[in-house]
Formats: structure tokens, sequence, C-alpha cells
């Protein structure tokens, strides 16, 4: 994709959330976590690409101890449509008996989240949180819900705040959707 298309594909989007509703947002979600994890010491995840622009947002608004790191784990490829989930990086923490804070950008189909929440059990995890910036309300029954929801998008195609479009625009402050083809 050229320049001239990527500006195109973000001029001819909608915005569905402002950066001002983002920062909000992201406010929220921190007061609401540090209610329920400040006493707990957690590790803290983010699910890398996707959820980089959030938690660079959320991780100064925690004001706890906690301790950080990231996992790899994708299903998109660059593409709008998912597949197969594929581990890319692991915790490099010891996540055996610690209360643990996965952070990701989205909650689109749940498969994602779901099968990074089961592999944190596997690795010994007393308990697996998890918080998303973004719920998309697609009318499918999830196998996972997240247990803190920054907002919903609508059932399209959303970039921005770490979600990208074609591999682009994830440094956007505010949420765009595509135009419905």
């Amino acid at each position: 994709m050229t320049p001239l298309q990527a500006q195109q594909l973000l001029d001819n989007a909608e915005c569905v959330a402002s950066a001002d509703t983002v920062q909000a947002v992201i406010n929220r979600l921190a007061s609401e976590i540090a209610g329920k994890l400040a006493a707990d010491l957690p590790l803290v995840l983010a699910v890398m690409g996707g959820a980089v622009v959030f938690a660079g947002q959320l991780l100064p608004r925690l004001n706890f101890p906690l301790e950080f790191d990231y996992l790899h784990v994708t299903r998109y490829r660059g593409k709008t449509q998912g597949g197969a989930v594929e581990w890319r990086v692991l915790p490099g923490q010891n996540v055996a008996g610690r209360s643990v804070l996965v952070l990701d950008d989205i909650l689109d189909e749940g498969e994602t989240l779901a099968a990074i929440r089961d592999k944190l059990h596997d690795m010994g995890a007393a308990r697996v949180w998890s918080a998303v910036l973004t719920n998309k309300d697609n009318g499918l029954t999830k196998p996972i819900q997240a247990d803190f929801v920054g907002l919903e998008v609508p059932n399209r195609y959303v970039f921005g705040c770490g979600m990208d479009a074609y591999g682009l625009w994830r440094n956007l402050p505010a949420i765009y959707a595509l135009k419905d083809k």
C-alpha cells in the first residue's frame, strides 16, 4: 500500500470514538482495575502488537506496584479476517501462582483472548484477568468476556489506538471504522 492509499483509507473511514473519548475510557479503566488489583502485585501482560498503545497509556495511570511483560499471539497477520491462533512469544516472567492482567486492544470473536487465558492457566496463573480497550458488538457468543471493557465498537473493522488496518494506523489517537463495502 502506498502512503497515498493509506491516507485515503483513513480519509474514507468513520470516526467511532474520538481521542478525548478514548482518554476518558482509559481513565475509567485505570480506576476500575486499581479497585480490583491494587493489593495483588499483579503481572500485567500486553498482547503485542495491538495492546502496545493501550498499555502505554494505561500503565502510567495504575498507581500501584505491578510487574510488566508481554506476549505475542495473533490470528490476523495483517489481514481483516482472523485465522488460527499463532503463538510468537510467551511471557518471560514466571506466571505461576500470580494474579495476571492481560491487556488487549479488542475483544472481537474472543478466540485469541480465550487461548491466552487457557495458556496462562496451564502455566499456573492463580487468576487471569483481562482488560480490553474495545469490545466488538458483533452478536456472537464469545468464549470469554473481558473483566474490564473500555468501550463498545460496531461490528465493523476498526483501527487506531493500537488496532491496525492492513498493518497501518495503529498510531492514531482515535478509533475509526472502515467503510462497509
